[in-house]
């Protein structure tokens, strides 16, 4: 591993984790439903990064979620943030039209 690729690592860990540590600050003090979903898909997105390098170390939990040969955690894991910001948007976009 080239320090590159370790710094790319330790930043996506360090700014994952203070994003999911703010969040999860702000989730009990949330009541809005877009707001939660924001939380969760950011909770989400740094599950998956946390998956991402373990996977990357030879870590893999293997069998879980698996099809034939394809392993479909790691396809899971990118889709729900985007999942949770999509229903977020969706929510503020139904918000806004209904009040107009």
């Amino acid at each position: 591993m080239d320090l590159g690729e370790l710094i790319n690592i330790i930043s996506r860990l360090v700014l994952g984790g203070l994003a999911s540590f703010l969040a999860i600050l702000l989730w009990p003090r949330i009541r809005d439903v877009a707001w939660i979903l924001v939380i969760i898909g950011t909770i989400m997105a740094y599950v998956g990064t946390v998956y991402s390098i373990l996977e990357h170390f030879g870590m893999d939990t293997g069998g879980i979620l698996v099809i034939g040969s394809v392993s479909y955690m790691p396809i899971l894991l990118s889709c729900l943030p985007i999942a949770f910001f999509i229903s977020a948007l969706g929510v503020m976009v139904a918000r806004k039209y209904r009040r107009s």
